[in-house]
């Protein structure tokens, strides 16, 4: 694997940065931003610049020449519609973006900025003369949607399933394991359950996620602050209860549910800890989340009639054993399972990079 690939993953009040030369990585970092650089904007949208410079800095203090970049990945962002894969940023994508009819969050940034630095690497090299042209890419989408338009239908009109789910991870995952048993992921069924901040369960077939949860509004088993799926009519009632505003109830399911609202922790370690220590309160929540995460693979697998290769549990829960055994024991008449810890974004990115210097992947247009 030839070139030198920059990757960029914004979050909230952090950018992680990652440089590959030749397939192996050479560095990541996380790049935080205090709370008083946020203040001094507006909106997510206008921090653009004030990352930007702050990766450049990053690289030059590194001995990274701006001019040696080859290709720049970027994570997805919530962009639809738009299907699994890499897509080479467009100004139509950036419009997208921008516009944030999808939703607005720092990953929409990541897209921008990477096309930003492509064309200033491109204006360098062509002062100096130098060949090769720089682009900035995407990958995997969260939004991204392979899904079946009957799996979409829920049970009324008003109400459509959508995807919303680890999808970077997830299919890397589908990948690496694909090539352990000497496998494209287009020749396997694979079901992923990526245990993070949020809870995905994803069903992969023939390289496409054909089934999957909203892993961010209320679908889905819970996770360390999200209530998953809840039952309708008690929602119903406190929404008309006159106690709570509507940013309030989506507080509860998404931020206040889960882990937070049932123990007042969202760190999962002290929660498996304390389950071990045999705390009742702990015991009962840990064992609760394992059956629920169960139970979505369990329903995946039906949609292809139990005919799956392997299951697999990854994200930043997955290094638990107390987490991972029992789900392990509830699924595996399904599948062997395999665990792959971990978010992987960094190196699910690079990989997506390398593939694409190497003509490997088709490359989209949004």
């Amino acid at each position: 694997m030839k070139g030198k690939v920059l990757i960029i993953n914004p979050g909230s009040t952090s950018t992680k940065i990652g440089f590959y030369e030749d397939g192996q990585q050479k560095f990541e970092t996380n790049l935080s931003h205090s709370a008083e650089e946020i203040a001094k904007y507006e909106s997510v949208m206008q921090q653009g610049g004030m990352r930007r410079d702050a990766i450049v800095n990053f690289l030059s203090e590194n001995g990274v020449a701006l001019d040696s970049i080859d290709l720049i990945m970027a994570r997805g962002g919530l962009i639809t519609p738009i299907q699994t894969g890499v897509y080479e940023v467009t100004q139509k994508m950036r419009d997208a973006l921008v516009e944030g009819k999808d939703g607005v969050h720092a990953c929409n940034l990541s897209a921008l900025i990477a096309d930003d630095l492509a064309a200033e690497i491109n204006g360098m090299r062509a002062e100096k003369g130098q060949e090769g042209n720089c682009k900035a890419y995407i990958a995997d989408a969260p939004t991204s949607d392979d899904m079946l338009p009957e799996l979409k239908l829920s049970g009324h009109p008003a109400f459509q399933r959508r995807p919303a789910f680890h999808t970077l991870n997830s299919r890397a995952m589908v990948r690496r394991y694909a090539r352990s048993v000497g496998k494209s992921n287009k020749d396997v069924t694979v079901i992923v359950a990526h245990m993070g901040g949020g809870t995905s369960v994803s069903l992969h077939r023939n390289g496409l996620v054909i089934d999957v949860n909203d892993a961010l509004g209320g679908d889905g088993p819970m996770s360390p602050e999200r209530a998953g799926s809840v039952p309708a009519f008690p929602l119903v009632d406190l929404c008309f209860s006159g106690q709570y505003s509507k940013a309030e109830i989506k507080k509860m399911l998404v931020g206040k549910g889960g882990a937070v609202g049932h123990l007042g922790t969202n760190d999962f370690r002290e929660v498996e800890n304390r389950a071990v220590a045999g705390e009742p309160a702990f015991v009962e929540f840990l064992n609760a989340f394992c059956i629920s995460v169960a139970k979505y693979i369990g329903a995946m697998a039906t949609v292809v009639g139990g005919k799956v290769d392997a299951i697999i549990l990854t994200g930043g829960i997955a290094y638990g054993k107390p987490i991972t055994r029992p789900i392990t024991e509830m699924v595996q008449f399904i599948a062997p399972v395999e665990v792959y810890p971990g978010e992987n974004e960094l190196e699910s990115l690079a990989e997506n990079g390398y593939g694409i210097l190497a003509g490997e992947f088709e490359v989209k247009k949004y």
